[in-house]
């Protein structure tokens, strides 16, 4: 995790504030699980709800040679920095959620949308992107042939992120034990871990114990939602104010991003679900 130097928050090239617990953790969205992908909307959507900032996507990929990254426009790109100047959202990271579903090591050109990424997060003055490792997660937990190739990729994409002075974050299915030796074999300040704890939930980890043993300056940023049931402040899985003080002890600076933790029950229901996970996030790591 990279430090605050001289005044800057992590994850973007804003200023921060004066209170030192507001400042030390700030709330993010993503702007897909507000259902608007790409959408100028999204940014005024999550001032409304209380964010702090937004991780935008880099849109749909599929088979497509790239992204399909509507920011590319030099105009839609000037609209969404000046929405986001207005509503006084920032941007906290960029995602490239399309590796979900494909496989980073199976592309032929996995170096075009990584470049876009990066291009993008220039643009923005974002320092964090999201990668999650989907379907090569296989290649993590039963290593292939195919193994060597990703951890190639992966350097390839470190020297990149570190030539551009940013960080991409990967999100795999390892425990922490896992994705340290990973990170330590890719070998790249560029790479670094981006903490989803319902990964360790679902596989009946203990986020204390995961987060102490990859250790601060392997994080880059966190997913703080559990999978979709309940709400954050109903989930009996989810000790936050734990978790708060075990990030207190680790001295994590950053951004806390919001994915599911949606009521089960009223999943469509945008503003209610991260509007109510949003304020009890900000009670406890912003607390008045």
């Amino acid at each position: 995790m990279k430090p605050i130097r001289g005044e800057r928050w992590p994850g973007t090239r804003s200023p921060i504030v004066a209170n030192e617990d507001r400042t030390r953790y700030k709330v993010s969205v993503c702007d897909w699980m507000l259902l608007k992908r790409q959408k100028l909307g999204a940014l005024a959507l999550a001032s409304e709800i209380g964010c702090d900032g937004l991780e935008l996507d880099m849109g749909p990929l599929g088979k497509r040679p790239t992204f399909e990254n509507q920011l590319k426009d030099s105009t839609v790109l000037l609209q969404f920095k000046r929405e986001a100047n207005s509503v006084g959202v920032v941007f906290s990271s960029v995602a490239m959620s399309g590796f979900y579903a494909q496989s980073l090591t199976n592309r032929t050109d996995f170096e075009t949308p990584i470049k876009d990424c990066i291009d993008l997060m220039k643009k923005l003055g974002v320092t964090v992107a999201f990668l999650p490792l989907g379907p090569d997660g296989d290649l993590l937990t039963n290593p292939t042939e195919q193994t060597k190739e990703l951890i190639s990729r992966l350097r390839f994409i470190g020297k990149l992120a570190e030539a551009a002075g940013v960080v991409v974050g990967l999100e795999t299915p390892l425990d922490a034990v896992g994705e340290l030796a990973l990170l330590k074999t890719i070998g790249s300040p560029g790479i670094k871990s981006y903490v989803n704890f319902q990964n360790s939930l679902r596989a009946g980890r203990d986020i204390h114990q995961e987060l102490r043993i990859l250790g601060v300056n392997n994080i880059c940023q966190i997913h703080c939602t559990n999978t979709d049931k309940y709400w954050l402040e109903n989930d009996p899985a989810v000790d936050m104010p734990a978790i708060k003080r075990t990030l207190d002890d680790m001295g994590y600076k950053g951004w806390l991003v919001m994915e599911r933790s949606r009521d089960a029950n009223d999943a469509r229901n945008v503003k209610g679900n991260y509007g109510a996970n949003c304020r009890y996030l900000k009670s406890i790591f912003q607390p008045e």
